[in-house]
This record gives structure tokens, C-alpha cells and sequence, in this order.
């Protein structure tokens, strides 16, 4: 790859082209080890964010005075700005730049964590957690955008690889450092930190991202297409609001309205990007031409439904079914982070030789585990101790480590250039329909179930029904991933 430090902001796709193909050398030049830093970095700051908030929440509603309603907004505000831009933010990489939509996307949420470091009433937290959210949407795509248009060869399965890493370690020590940071009270601000943190992480990510990561845009992308961008945002809020609110409100018949209104809204968009095929569409319908594009995305999908499903209620379990506290659960979180990390290494050394195989490998391991991890709930009850569980919660992490990077990079493999940030979007989309749709199965498999009891014995209970929901996701992922390429002995990018 060609040194971003000494170029002047290639607008051309043909420069664009020239810094991919530049990068197949063996050895990553220096800039491109500091482009690829900034990148995930602004990926580790969009997942920590979302669930850095979590542990800090009894804080923020004493300090602010906030509702049980207000208090539920401060993450779901978040999430669903997130969810509704991540298309439109992934096309406008590539019209205007994917670097200079990556800037304006972390200056935003730069701004944001600012104000939510400031904020003192519910109102004005929440605002800035949507603006939060809305600074991601546009922020995220370009990073797997730029991942895949920059990187070639074996750069490209390290670059992934890296990116599984930080996505593994990210998910699951975002409650603990807020549960760290809160209880630090630094300089006596309670739990502002959590937010403040991003300020100086931030501008690094705006300076050091200006300096070297370098511009790509597509060629025919010139100008974006609005209808398609309202109707998509608005299918995704009818799809996704009821998801996030229908357990709140007990499942009332508007929830279904919306639902079957978002899915309406879903096809008319489907049609009107059809029409526009030759004229700049939100989304390239031939990208779901390619299986491989299409499996993958479909995996990634049962991924995050798996996640929405197990995080919440195995915190649940842990403290209701176990009787641990917050500081023993969160010890458990560390030690599937492990796991997952010592499994992304391993993708990260093997993505390139091992095809589909290794994800699939992966999906395989976290099966086991799960019901290695089942039948130890069952037959140990109350007993079950940090370190009994230790090696199949390490066992589940390392099999979900292996998964994330090599599925993303296989899946974006063969999407043309110009296509980049729409696919990158769809696929981080894929993603939150997920969890949106695996935390409303926990809410209809695990807390009807245990009817708000706090009994030891029916968290237990329910948590194991919803092992086998998790188990059957990792089975369904598994299967999708034969739509991934086979092992070659060379790597086709």
C-alpha cells in the first residue's frame, strides 16, 4: 500500500485503485499499520458505546433524575439511530469519500460524547445519544468499506482478522469498563467518563485519520437516491421499534402493526431500488446475486440474533441464577473476552488458507460448548462456581472469536469497488436486525418464563431453554456458511 502520509487526498477512483492494489505487499508499510489502528478504533468506540452505558445506568438515573422510560431510551435511542442510518451512511461513503464521511461521522460523535459528558437532566442525555447515533451510522461502513478496498492478500486476512479481534473484545468489555469507570468515580464525576473517554479517542481517530487513511470513492455513485433513503430508514424504524419496545409494553396489537407495516415498507423499497438499478440506487440489488455475499449476510444476521439472545440473559443468569455480583460477572465477561480474542487470533493467522472452513469451525466449537455449558448448569444447579464454568465459557468465546473477522471479510470478498459502503452497511444493518430480534425472543423464551422472579432456580431454568435457542442459531449460521468460499491454496480477493 502506498504511503497516505505523502498523498494528497485521491479523489480519482483510479488513485483510489492504485492505493488497494499497492497494498498486496507482504509488509504492511507503517502508514498503513497507523490507517488500519484509526479504523478500528472508530469500530471499538461504536461497540463500546453501545454497551458501556449498561452497568452505569442506576448511576446516570440517580445523577439525572431520569424514568424508567428515559432510562431505557439512553440505549435504545442509540441503537435505533444506528440501525436506521447505517445504509444511507454506507452510500454516502461511497459518493463523497469514505475517508471524509469516516471524519464527519467521528466528529459528530466526538461532539456528542461531549455533551453527554455535560448533560445534567434525562432530556438532554438522550439527545446526545441519538446524535451519538446518528454520528456512528454514518462512521461505522466506512470502516469495513475501506478494509476491503484498501487491503489485498495477506494484509487483507490480517486487516479482518484484526477486525474480528476488536468486535470479539469489544462486545463483552463494554460493561465492564463502565461498571470500572463509574465506580472510579474519577475526579468526582461519577459516571461521566464513560462518555468523556471518547473526546480525546476521538480527535485521535479525526487527526490521525486525516493523515492516513486514505481516500476511496466509487466511480458511477454520483449523487443519492432520497426516496430510497426515507423509505429504508422508515422500514427499518417500523421493523425495529416494536422489536425494542414490545416486551416493555407487553406485546400490544400496534407492536404486529408495525411489524407487518415495516415489512410492506420493506418490498416497496425493494421495488423502487429495482427501478433505479441504472440510475445510482441506495442499495445494488445484484449485490444478493452473489451467494456468497448473500450467505454471508444471512450468517451474519443469525450471529447477531445469537448475541441479542445469550449477553443479556447469561448477565441474568449469573446474577439471579448464581447469586454473584456485579464484579463475579463481570470476571465471567472477561473470561469469554480471553476466548474470544485467542480465537480471533487464530483467524487472523489461518482466514486466508482455510476458506469457510474455519468460521464454520468456529460455529462448531461455540455448539459444544453450549451444550457442554448446558448439561454443567443442569447437573451442577447452585454449585456451579467461576472456576467450573471456566473452560467452556473460554471454549464458547475462542468458537465465537473465530467467526467475526473471516466472516466479514469472505462476505465482502467479491462486492465490487464501487459497492463498498453499501455493502458494508447492509452488513453491519444485518447485524442489529439480529440482536433487535434475539432480544425480543428473550423476552418471549426467557422472561416469560421466569415471570420477573428473581428465584434462583427458574433464572436457571429459563436460561438453559434459551441455550437452545442460542445452540439452534449457531446451527443455522453453520449451514449458511457453505455459501462462503472452499479452501484455495492461493487467495482470490
Amino acid at each position: 500500500m502506498a504511503s497516505p502520509a505523502l498523498d494528497n487526498e485521491p479523489k480519482h477512483p483510479a488513485e483510489s485503485s492504485a492505493h488497494a492494489a499497492s497494498a498486496t505487499a507482504s509488509r504492511m508499510t507503517l502508514a498503513a499499520r497507523v490507517a488500519l489502528v484509526v479504523l478500528l478504533v472508530a469500530e471499538l468506540m461504536d461497540i463500546l458505546d453501545q454497551s458501556v452505558v449498561l452497568t452505569a445506568l442506576p448511576a446516570v438515573q440517580e445523577s439525572t433524575g431520569a424514568g424508567p422510560a428515559a432510562v431505557q431510551w439512553l440505549t435504545a435511542g442509540y441503537s435505533l439511530t444506528v440501525a436506521v442510518g447505517l445504509i444511507t451512511g454506507g452510500r454516502l461513503g461511497d459518493i463523497h469519500g469514505r475517508r471524509r464521511i469516516l471524519l464527519i461521522g467521528t466528529v459528530s460523535f466526538t461532539l456528542a460524547s461531549l455533551l453527554c459528558g455535560l448533560a445534567t437532566g434525562p432530556g438532554v442525555l438522550i439527545a446526545a445519544r441519538v446524535l451519538q447515533g446518528a454520528g456512528v451510522a454514518v462512521m461505522i461502513p466506512q470502516v469495513l468499506a475501506t478494509l476491503h478496498v484498501t487491503f489485498d492478500g495477506e494484509n487483507r486476512s490480517r486487516a479482518f482478522g484484526l477486525y474480528g479481534a476488536v468486535l470479539s473484545l469489544a462486545n463483552v468489555l463494554g460493561p465492564v469498563l463502565g461498571g470500572v469507570l463509574t465506580e472510579a468515580d474519577l475526579f468526582g464525576l461519577g459516571w461521566r467518563p464513560i462518555f468523556l473517554i471518547n473526546v480525546p479517542v476521538g480527535l485521535a481517530v479525526i487527526i490521525l485519520g486525516r493523515r492516513f487513511v486514505p481516500e476511496s470513492t466509487a466511480q458511477k455513485a454520483d449523487r443519492l437516491d432520497l426516496t430510497g433513503m426515507l423509505l429504508s430508514a422508515l422500514a427499518v424504524v417500523l421493523i425495529l421499534f416494536p422489536l425494542t419496545e414490545g416486551r416493555t409494553h407487553h406485546w400490544p396489537p400496534w407492536c404486529f402493526a408495525m411489524l407487518t407495516a415495516g415489512l410492506l415498507l420493506l418490498g416497496v423499497f425493494l421495488r423502487h431500488q429495482q427501478r433505479r438499478k441504472a440510475d445510482a440506487p441506495l442499495v445494488a440489488l445484484s449485490l444478493f446475486r452473489g451467494r456468497q455475499f448473500s450467505g454471508g449476510l444471512s450468517a451474519q444476521l443469525m450471529l447477531g440474533l445469537l448475541c441479542g439472545l445469550f449477553f443479556m440473559t447469561w448477565t441474568l443468569y449469573l446474577q439471579r441464577g448464581l447469586g454473584m455480583g456485579p464484579f463475579h460477572a463481570a470476571v465471567a465477561f472477561v473470561m469469554l473476552a480471553l476466548g474470544e480474542l485467542a480465537g480471533a487470533t487464530v483467524a487472523m493467522k489461518a482466514a486466508g488458507r482455510l476458506g469457510r472452513r474455519l468460521p464454520q469451525a468456529g460455529a462448531l466449537i461455540a455448539l459444544a460448548s453450549m451444550a457442554a455449558y448446558g448439561l454443567q448448569i443442569s447437573s451442577r444447579q447452585a454449585d456451579l462456581t467461576l472456576l467450573g464454568m471456566t473452560v467452556p465459557v473460554v471454549l464458547i468465546g475462542f468458537g465465537l472469536g473465530m467467526v467475526g473477522g473471516p466472516l466479514a471479510d469472505m462476505s465482502l470478498a467479491e462486492v465490487p469497488h464501487d459497492n463498498a459502503g453499501s455493502a458494508s452497511g447492509l452488513f453491519n444493518t444485518a447485524m442489529h436486525l439480529g440482536i433487535a430480534v434475539g432480544t425480543a425472543l428473550t423476552a418471549l423464551v426467557f422472561f416469560s418464563a421466569t415471570g420477573g422472579s428473581s428465584d434462583d432456580a427458574i433464572n436457571r431454568d429459563a436460561f438453559t431453554g434459551i441455550l437452545w435457542w442460542v445452540g439452534g442459531a449457531l446451527a443455522v449460521m453453520w449451514a449458511l456458511m457453505f455459501f462462503l468460499p472452499k479452501p484455495t491454496n492461493s487467495r482470490v480477493d
